[in-house]
């Protein structure tokens, strides 16, 4: 399933939209200065480190050849899509099974099974967990070549690149350990959904004959389909920097002098 990857606005992200309609977080209202949040998270170092990239005179870079820019334009773009939809189609089960990265299977737990105890949630977990790292193989590489090809294109583009470095030096560990806690909010969603079902199951039998259960049940179904949401909402946003530098990269070398 390939979608159009959306830019994230700084006070939202798809992520946040689709945890907030599964009622796991609060909404994030629109406001407050970026800047001035950005400056609580940073130490003193790690602030010193960005100013210097931001007002550092970027040398001229070594230039690419002649006519390699524009095989680079359409080269790095063809290896954003192709990671995009490859990573879609192994959290989604698409495509083909030649696909460069393994498909991890949902778990299917076995008919009659307990899905009630503390440890039915740890394969989904793990599920999980085995995406997150797959997506951060991939989209590191790839926010690299970026910043690589933009260095060797202009000052403005060789500055930007440094600064990302810096940027990514710096909230690299937040973003994951942020990242680590949607596989346990996803617990949460788990726990409604069975809960939920249980107390349907109650309310229904003591008006009507028990129904013949389905497996799987149709709400361990639409937790499936909504983990895999979730997945793909955090898949955009951890592309987000690289198709930053790849737009800006578009935009500077279809500028005409």
């Amino acid at each position: 399933m390939t979608r159009v990857l959306t830019r994230t606005h700084l006070h939202s992200s798809n992520l946040i939209r689709v945890l907030a309609d599964l009622t796991l977080v609060d909404a994030v209202e629109p406001g407050g200065a970026f800047a001035e949040k950005l400056g609580l998270w940073l130490s003193l170092h790690e602030s010193i480190a960005l100013h210097a990239a931001h007002n550092a005179r970027a040398a001229s870079p070594t230039a690419l050849p002649v006519g390699a820019t524009s095989v680079a334009r359409v080269t790095i773009a063809e290896i954003l899509a192709r990671t995009r939809t490859s990573l879609e189609n192994a959290i989604t089960g698409c495509g083909s099974p030649n696909t460069s990265h393994t498909h991890i299977e949902l778990p299917d737990p076995q008919p009659g099974e307990p899905l009630d105890t503390p440890t039915a949630y740890e394969p989904y977990r793990r599920y999980y967990q085995a995406h997150q790292r797959a997506i951060e193989t991939s989209v590191r590489p790839l926010r690299a070549a970026a910043r690589e090809l933009l260095a060797r294109t202009s000052p403005a583009l060789k500055q930007l690149a440094a600064l990302d470095a810096v940027f990514d030096e710096i909230l690299s560990e937040r973003e994951s350990k942020l990242l680590a806690t949607v596989p346990l909010l996803l617990r949460r969603r788990f726990e409604q959904l069975r809960q939920a079902q249980q107390q349907t199951q109650t309310d229904t039998q003591a008006t009507e004959p028990p129904a013949r259960r389905l497996h799987p049940p149709s709400w361990l179904v639409r937790f499936g389909h909504e983990m895999q949401t979730v997945l793909l909402a955090e898949l955009d946003l951890r592309l987000q920097p690289a198709l930053g530098l790849i737009e800006a990269f578009h935009h500077e070398t279809n500028t005409p002098p």
